[in-house]
């Protein structure tokens, strides 16, 4: 029996040859495709297009029409019906490049002239090169001695996404549950999750002693392994499953996560990210996400 899925497509602006091209690619891998519309929520006066239209595709043809559609000229994705259609959905978000615009390690080396050689650690980290855990003690290690001062201010430097408010409202105004985790910090991350009405939330703990920085973090660090334990467990206290949780993330630590959530989205990712993510976001945008999500 056909197994169903939504396909949705999202580019800067589409046409009605997008879509002509999208059915043609994936009707030749097999499927059965409805016409393509425009979701409901977009607004019309959106920086970018988005069209769905439900599938229907034997399971095993699955790789054949994804393959087809990454071939078309505009960004594109197949979502399992059962995580659009899921009464009770959650939503995990990685913080820096994700669900920010910036890397908090990064502007917290900049007060202690450390930043570009934090940058190139952290992207190399972020790539898979590195194990996280020992990167982040090592990025952390440069900030010793800098004030505490400097935490306030970086706070006030951080720059939400583009559309995370509105994916956020979006989801809990239809009764979802919005978390992040985070291989940032607390010190941070607390005032914004708490300002944004999260449900749940992680980070580290940088330690701070007589008003400076240690240049360490206090306690397990927030590693790939934990973001995935932390979905499995903020699921579970809200007893929705794994199929009904869409992840999103942008680094090799996120990996983990994408894997066991529904749907597992890339969002202007690392190419190793970008190639094991159910869906991948290279708008700005991170509300595009509701729209694969179905919400």
């Amino acid at each position: 029996m056909p197994a169903h899925f939504a396909a949705v497509l999202y580019a800067p602006t589409l046409t009605d040859d997008d879509a002509a091209a999208a059915t043609r690619a994936l009707e030749g891998a097999g499927a059965s495709v409805g016409p393509f519309e425009a979701p409901a929520g977009l607004r019309t006066d959106s920086p970018y297009a988005a069209l769905t239209a439900d599938v229907k595709l034997d399971a095993g043809r699955l790789a054949s029409a994804r393959s087809a559609l990454s071939a078309l000229g505009v960004t594109a994705a197949l979502v399992p019906a059962e995580v659009r259609e899921a009464e009770r959905k959650l939503l995990i978000m990685d913080v820096d490049s994700t669900l920010i615009q910036q890397e908090v390690i990064e502007l917290l080396a900049d007060y202690a002239g450390k930043r570009a050689e934090v940058t190139a650690v952290t992207e190399a980290a972020m790539r898979g090169e590195l194990d996280f855990a020992q990167s982040l003690h090592a990025r952390v290690a440069t900030l010793a001695g800098l004030p505490e001062s400097v935490i306030a201010k970086v706070r006030d430097a951080v720059v939400l996404s583009l559309g995370a408010q509105e994916l956020i409202e979006a989801f809990h105004a239809a009764g979802h549950v919005v978390c992040v985790v985070s291989g940032g910090f607390n010190q941070i991350l607390d005032p914004l999750a708490e300002g944004l009405g999260l449900d749940h939330w992680r980070a580290n703990d940088l330690d701070v002693v007589d008003g400076e920085l240690t240049g360490r973090v206090l306690g397990e660090v927030v590693d790939r392994a934990v973001k995935e334990r932390m979905l499995r467990e903020w699921a579970g206290q809200h007893g929705i499953p794994l199929e009904h949780c869409i992840a999103v993330g942008d680094g090799a630590n996120d990996l983990d996560m994408l894997g066991a959530a529904g749907l597992g989205v890339a969002f202007n990712a690392k190419p190793k990210v970008r190639a094991a993510a159910d869906a991948a976001v290279d708008l700005p945008y991170l509300d595009v996400v509701r729209f694969l999500a179905g919400v």
